[in-house]
């Protein structure tokens, strides 16, 4: 199982395996044939809110990074997530991000999960109004 990050803007390819968008947002510019999706997984990507601080903070990716962990163990993104890990069991798997930055985006997260194919905890209610309180201490 090889796993590929991508742009949708680049030509897919032969080697790509199963192809999946791992955004929120249907990228700008890509019909769905030049897409060639062989899956829209919504739910494993950040929420808006995220989307839109990292976009505000592009220096604080460790920041991100631990704060899209926390919304990928929230019961809401596990069916997404339990797909994902499924396709990758399957064979060759290509993310498929809009992102301009290559190295760092949720794409390179997803794939550091699956690499490992390790899932992060589900966070329970008491975690989360931890997690919550914390963040509402977090400067911006």
């Amino acid at each position: 199982m090889a796993i590929a990050l991508k742009r949708i803007y680049d030509k897919a390819s032969r080697g790509d395996g199963t192809r999946v968008l791992v955004d929120r947002l249907w990228p700008r510019g890509i019909s769905k044939e030049t897409a060639r999706l062989d899956v829209w997984l919504k739910n494993v990507a950040p929420s808006d809110e995220l989307r839109r601080w990292f976009h505000s903070h592009p220096d604080q990716w460790t920041e991100f990074r631990a704060r899209y962990l926390e919304e990928l163990s929230s019961p809401a993104a596990q069916p997404a997530l339990e797909q994902l890990h499924g396709l990758a069991a399957r064979g060759d798997l290509t993310l498929l991000f809009a992102s301009k930055r290559t190295e760092l985006n949720n794409a390179s997260v997803l794939k550091e999960l699956l690499e490992g194919m390790r899932k992060p905890p589900v966070s329970t209610g008491a975690q989360r109004g931890a997690v919550a309180a914390r963040a509402r201490r977090r400067p911006q």
